[in-house]
């Protein structure tokens, strides 16, 4: 092979190489934006079931003192 041959491969491969990176780097990016909003999601329904327990817990509260000191 002629010196410009080599220096001809030498660039295809140096770009495959470099547009295969970048592919890899834009996948790997979109699993972990979809792995983070999932998780996003999952914690807000938690959020939500725990707001609603101190909700509960807080009428509950209010029964007993109105109950036991007869305000109403």
């Amino acid at each position: 092979m002629t010196e410009p041959q080599v220096w001809t491969l030498i660039g295809v491969f140096a770009a495959a190489l470099f547009g295969v990176l970048t592919l890899m780097s834009t996948m790997f990016l979109r699993v972990i934006r979809a792995e983070i909003g999932g998780l996003r999601a999952e914690m807000r329904a938690e959020f939500g079931r725990v707001h609603d327990k101190i909700d509960s817990l807080d009428r509950d509260v209010q029964a007993l003192t109105k109950r036991i000191y007869g305000v109403e």
